[in-house]
């Protein structure tokens, strides 16, 4: 008799505490659904809360990534002798800004001078025997030369016409023309000097060359730049390239510019995916006519995006993400908000996608979201005193 009241009393205990789990179980969900926060008019003024009615949208957004400007490789140069010499003028300097054709400094040399006056006497032997085989065709045109001599004169005259063409064309791979040599009036161009010229125009950027330094034909003397248009380069995620469709047109920001943006133009996308931080290269054009971007100047390249679709859209403000969960906060009524799960979808740049969770017409608030949060905890933490 003893043991059965035992065990009968051990079936009441357990039955009850399972019961008063069940109870607390219940108690504590009905309360996750229900997590509400009631604020007094002042509270709301003070942390200067704001809401927006939920409404389905057409929305195409933008995708902004972290660039950087870049050297046009097309708009620099690198300029030095092709021939050695030693530096005679310099006529500039770091900043200097130069214009294609002009000169940048002058050397002089034995071979700059051998190969002036090789072209000097080539021409005047071409002269030469362009006579002589003129002369010869009149004589024979009148009965009064040989053929002989008119054969010979004009093989002379071949000769000379393809020495100076060789020649010439060696004078015009240093940088010469010919009417620099012939011109004698020219003291630029006198024997032994050779002037060093810009291919385009820019600003230098370096200059490695002083007067009496010998320079060799692979020393890089100048190196120029023209920053009237630059490239924007970006790494784009593997995740939003999709989004970039057949889009050209970008725009670049940056922090060292507020309030400007410069419109760009694609010019290319990357072909493989850095296996570490998957993402894609992605350049772009910009023209800078004022001057104003500089190379390895930071900033955010602005794509609009080409994944446009309907659906419910809310600032990215009025999400409260704790771990892989989303929330926001409904409002009830003038003072009462209710926190509410929602699962997220595409991100734009201010804007989130709501996949469920939010239907039209739902009121939201997105500003206050931290405070509201805050507010909750510490109506949680008193509870739980």
């Amino acid at each position: 008799m003893k043991n059965l009241i035992i065990t009968l009393l051990t079936v009441i205990f357990v039955s009850g505490c399972t019961e008063k789990k069940e109870e607390l179980k219940t108690n504590s969900s009905e309360k996750q659904k229900t997590e509400t926060v009631t604020l007094s008019k002042e509270s709301r003024e003070r942390i200067k809360l704001a809401t927006e009615i939920v409404r389905e949208e057409q929305y195409s957004g933008s995708i902004k990534i972290p660039a950087v400007i870049i050297s046009d490789q097309n708009n620099e140069a690198q300029v030095g002798p092709i021939v050695p010499g030693r530096v005679k003028k310099v006529f500039v300097n770091v900043g200097s800004n130069v214009s294609a054709g002009q000169t940048l400094m002058l050397i002089e040399g034995l071979e700059i001078g051998v190969l002036k006056a090789d072209f000097l006497k080539s021409k005047t032997t071409l002269n030469f025997t362009e006579q002589e085989y003129n002369r010869q065709k009149t004589l024979a045109e009148q009965n009064a030369g040989s053929q002989k001599n008119l054969i010979s004169s004009k093989a002379e005259y071949e000769k000379a016409l393809a020495e100076f063409n060789a020649m010439d064309k060696k004078i015009h791979s240093i940088g010469l023309k010919d009417d620099e040599i012939l011109n004698d009036k020219n003291d630029l161009h006198s024997a032994g000097d050779l002037a060093i010229k810009s291919p385009i125009s820019g600003v230098i950027a370096e200059r490695n060359v002083v007067i009496g330094q010998y320079v060799e034909s692979s020393s890089v003397a100048f190196k120029i730049m023209n920053t009237k248009s630059l490239l924007v380069e970006g790494q784009i995620y593997e995740s939003d390239f999709y989004k970039l469709g057949s889009n050209k047109s970008v725009e670049f920001v940056s922090p060292s510019l507020p309030n400007e943006v410069f419109l760009c133009e694609v010019t290319y996308k990357g072909q493989t995916i850095d296996e570490k931080t998957r993402t894609i290269k992605i350049r772009a054009k910009v023209i800078n006519p004022r001057s104003k971007l500089l190379p390895q100047m930071f900033g955010d390249l602005i794509i609009k995006s080409a994944d446009s679709r309907k659906g419910i859209f809310v600032p990215s403000s009025a999400i409260h993400k704790d771990s892989e969960q989303a929330f926001v906060f409904m409002q009830e009524n003038d003072s009462t908000f209710t926190m509410k799960e929602i699962k997220t979808g595409t991100e734009f740049e201010d804007r989130v996608e709501i996949i469920s969770g939010l239907k039209e017409k739902d009121i939201i608030v997105i500003n206050g979201v931290f405070e509201l949060k805050s507010e909750l905890q510490k109506e949680t933490f008193g509870e739980g005193e």
